[in-house]
């Protein structure tokens, strides 16, 4: 196996509630505040959930509601369901798992995990701008106990015991290690 599961960090508290990881996020990037929405968007989750198979975290779907798209410091893209567009971003996470994550298990470079829908399966949520992805490894029935799994370009595999919302509040605010990736100015830019 080329890639090596470099381990587990744990959030010393778990957000559980979305409002909470989105007020960590705005507290971690002064600036992202200034791109939230007036009102939470009106998403059509149901044909994102259905095209998925599966029901997605509840931080990741209000992120949603209250941003678009967006960059973290020129290197992470976090990508959203924008309002009647969501086609696109559910064809976006298809072609990722029918391409590249695909490619990783059949090269035996995914820490033996299969992509969605397989069982504990890897679904994407965001990607950097030099390969790495940022997926959850979909173990149990719970959305929301997710574990976040972080594949570095560099090779290195590892998990974070908390939801996408808060890993990124705790990469960009350098409470996370972040192994295998680098440091990530706390800058936002809408896409």
């Amino acid at each position: 196996m080329i890639d090596d599961l470099i381990g587990t960090q744990t959030p010393m508290r778990r957000i559980t509630e979305p409002e909470e990881a989105i007020a960590a996020l705005e507290r971690a990037i002064p600036g992202l505040a200034e791109h939230r929405r007036p009102e939470p968007a009106l998403l059509d989750w149901a044909l994102l959930e259905d095209g998925l198979g599966t029901a997605l975290p509840a931080d990741y779907k209000r992120l949603a509601e209250w941003y678009p798209t967006f960059a973290l410091g020129d290197f992470l893209l976090v990508g959203l369901p924008e309002p009647g567009e969501e086609h696109y971003r559910l064809r976006g996470i298809r072609d990722d798992l029918e391409g590249v994550i695909q490619e990783w298990w059949e090269a035996e470079m995914s820490i033996g995990v299969r992509p969605h829908p397989a069982p504990g399966g890897l679904l994407p949520w965001a990607e950097s701008n030099e390969g790495d992805k940022f997926l959850w490894s979909t173990v149990g029935d719970n959305p929301q106990q997710w574990l976040v799994t972080i594949a570095s370009r560099n090779g290195g595999w590892w998990h974070y015991e908390g939801g996408a919302v808060q890993f990124l509040a705790e990469y960009c605010d350098g409470t996370l290690e972040p192994w295998a990736l680098p440091q990530v100015a706390p800058e936002v830019t809408p896409c």
